[in-house]
């Protein structure tokens, strides 16, 4: 058996001057912090550099070639406070541009022109974290028969088979989608039992995935986002429970310091299953591991109002969206829901 693994490696712009940019990689590579630097990308990875760039000190300017960044995969509330925070913190955020050209003066520093004709100067650090491509190349597959993607990945089906026989591959470099280590992990383990552990049928579930970028504030998301939920199941049959608000973890801090916390329930069917968790703020990124759960149980809105809260928590409020405990009749009113279905007791 052999399994591939290649993962992916950074994307570099061919554009005049890129020999001065660094990756996401070159970012470890770093002897020194930059006093200012400019980030060139709209995913995870630039979000999380540039907030670390931010957080440390660096004066930074974050590019991207659309409105705004986290454009794909996001929930619009998601997107709206974060894209918000990041101008309110301080850094500079450059929307609809791209980087035509960086040049190297006499004294070391760069110069970064921009698509719309702006010019960034005086960086010490460019840093492109415009994507990422699969690493197939240089191994031979060619020979072996498996098939590529159009972006060079290695096509699998649901059990990161490649259709030729004891060749298989997972992770990054497949077709699987989710590039996020533990998911590549987890097929791995799946794999492993399959091949040596005796469970035939043992395969990775792709859904209901949890995720979180470590921005700043941090995202924690799972599920599907509101425009999403509408397409599938259609408008008339999704409910979207939201709230927006200052968390009490900054109650005595000055008001410049406090940090936004957004969370929205995308719910479906008469039942309000929950399809869509979405949550940005303090501690997102922890509290999301046990709603990720519950979403991969099935729970219902119901069952989020049957938790009792936990006070005084950020999380708390998943566990008390108005109308608690209760759904619109219709008419104007609300009618109680009880949980979907009953537990037994210990």
């Amino acid at each position: 058996h052999v399994r591939i693994a290649g993962g992916e490696k950074p994307v570099m712009p061919d554009i005049p001057g890129a020999e001065h940019c660094i990756s996401s990689d070159g970012f470890f590579d770093l002897e020194a912090q930059p006093e200012k630097a400019l980030v060139v990308g709209a995913g995870y990875i630039a979000v999380e550099l540039a907030g670390i760039l931010h957080t440390l000190g660096t004066k930074v300017a974050l590019a991207c070639r659309g409105p705004g960044v986290l454009r794909h995969g996001f929930d619009p509330l998601i997107q709206e406070v974060l894209n918000k925070e990041i101008v309110r913190s301080g850094t500079e955020l450059l929307s609809n541009s791209q980087v035509v050209g960086v040049e190297k003066g006499p004294d070391g520093k760069l110069q970064a022109t921009l698509s719309s004709g702006k010019v960034v100067g005086a960086l010490d650090c460019v840093l492109m974290a415009i994507g990422r491509s699969p690493v197939t190349e240089g191994m031979g597959l060619e020979t072996t028969g498996v098939k590529l993607d159009q972006k060079g990945r290695v096509i699998v089906d649901d059990k990161q088979e490649t259709g030729v026989a004891g060749l298989y591959c997972l992770g990054d470099a497949s077709t699987s989608g989710y590039e996020l280590t533990p998911v590549a992990i987890a097929a791995g383990r799946r794999l492993a039992d399959r091949l040596f552990g005796g469970a035939s049928d043992a395969r990775f579930e792709y859904s209901n995935i949890a995720t979180v970028v470590f921005s700043h504030p941090p995202i924690g998301v799972i599920g599907m986002t509101e425009p999403h939920a509408k397409e599938v199941y259609g408008e008339q049959a999704v409910t979207v429970y939201k709230s927006v608000f200052k968390p009490m973890h900054f109650a005595l801090c000055d008001e410049e310091a406090k940090k936004p916390m957004a969370m929205k329930l995308v719910c479906a069917g008469e039942e309000e299953r929950v399809v869509g968790l979405h949550v940005i703020g303090i501690a997102a990124d922890e509290m999301l591991q046990g709603f990720g759960i519950a979403l991969k149980m099935g729970a219902t809105k119901a069952d989020f109002d049957n938790a009792v809260a936990i006070h005084p928590t950020a999380a708390e409020e998943f566990v008390t969206m108005a109308p608690w405990g209760a759904k619109p009749d219709g008419k104007g009113g609300i009618r109680p829901v009880l949980p979907s279905a009953p537990h037994s007791k210990i």
